[in-house]
């Protein structure tokens, strides 16, 4: 069929403006991934771009100096794991029970799940109901205080609403399957869209997630790699602080302090967002759907 010019215009207009999105997403990353590449120092004068001026390894061999960070990145990765594989398994299995229109007292059991997600105790209240619950340096406490979100399990209801017939799920019933058959084998390898975008969702939280150590963790051994990054930046800033007094009075510099706060915040940036930048691209074609359809009531 051939295109209309009216069409063949709209087309060249969509995409200068997907070229000029593209850009606004990834001109601040490579501006990033610049001064992650760049010389400290250098980069205080500013003018830096998308690429490094004074190329460096210097800011990442600071962020990796430390072997406690190894240790960190393995636990960041045991917690981003748990948190994906017992919230899906939580949620998908409340939102399943929650997609029976027969389920009674259903709209009463929504009411008492939503207000937690709208009204909460605050800060000091939950440090003390965590010390009660023996949380506090306990790696429980990364994965098993959100362990059931409203958000994810209405998404997840209403994916399973819209996208897979009562219909089936009868037919299974009448074939012999109970309730847990009929989950697993019927509607759980139909939800694979949308379960790969709440999974993207908790597995970025989880990762990004550092106030959680801040708050409740003292024991190093379960520091995650946020924290530790974030420990690494203030080691930075004392001792930028220190090679400004250097610098007054004269003393010889330390190579090790020539990496400043801004670049290695910059290279923490690279680090921490390189492993979902790989990982999204498997979950891309899962992502677009799974949050239409799931979002549609």
């Amino acid at each position: 069929m051939k295109e209309s010019i009216g069409y063949r215009i709209f087309k060249f207009f969509l995409y200068i403006l997907m070229a000029v999105i593209s850009a606004v997403c990834l001109v601040p990353f490579l501006h990033t991934l610049a001064k992650a590449l760049n010389d400290g120092n250098d980069t205080m004068r500013g003018g830096i771009t998308i690429f490094p001026r004074a190329f460096t390894w210097q800011n990442f061999q600071t962020l990796l100096a430390d072997t406690s960070l190894y240790r960190a990145a393995l636990v960041s990765v045991a917690i981003v794991i748990t948190v994906v594989v017992t919230h899906i398994a939580i949620q998908f299995m409340s939102a399943y029970v929650l997609s029976n229109e027969d389920l009674p007292g259903r709209r009463k059991i929504m009411l008492f799940t939503i207000i937690p997600t709208f009204i909460t105790g605050g800060t000091i209240p939950t440090y003390i109901l965590f010390a009660n619950l023996g949380l506090l340096n306990n790696f429980m406490v990364y994965w098993l205080p959100g362990l059931y979100s409203f958000y994810n399990v209405m998404i997840l209801r209403s994916y399973i609403e819209s996208s897979v017939p009562m219909a089936l799920r009868e037919a299974a019933k009448l074939d012999g399957a109970g309730e847990i058959r009929t989950m697993i084998q019927i509607v759980f390898p139909l939800c694979k869209p949308v379960l790969a975008t709440v999974a993207l969702w908790l597995a970025v939280g989880a990762w990004n997630n550092w106030s959680t150590t801040l708050m409740y963790i003292t024991d190093p051994d379960l520091f995650n790699l946020q924290y530790k990054l974030m420990e690494v930046i203030k080691e930075s800033e004392r001792l930028q602080q220190l090679l400004q007094q250097s610098q007054m009075t004269g003393e010889v510099v330390n190579e090790q302090v020539k990496s400043t706060p801004e670049s290695l915040q910059c290279a923490q940036v690279i680090i921490t967002t390189l492993p979902i930048v790989m990982v999204y691209p498997f979950l891309q074609k899962y992502f677009v759907k799974g949050v239409t359809i799931g979002a549609v009531k």
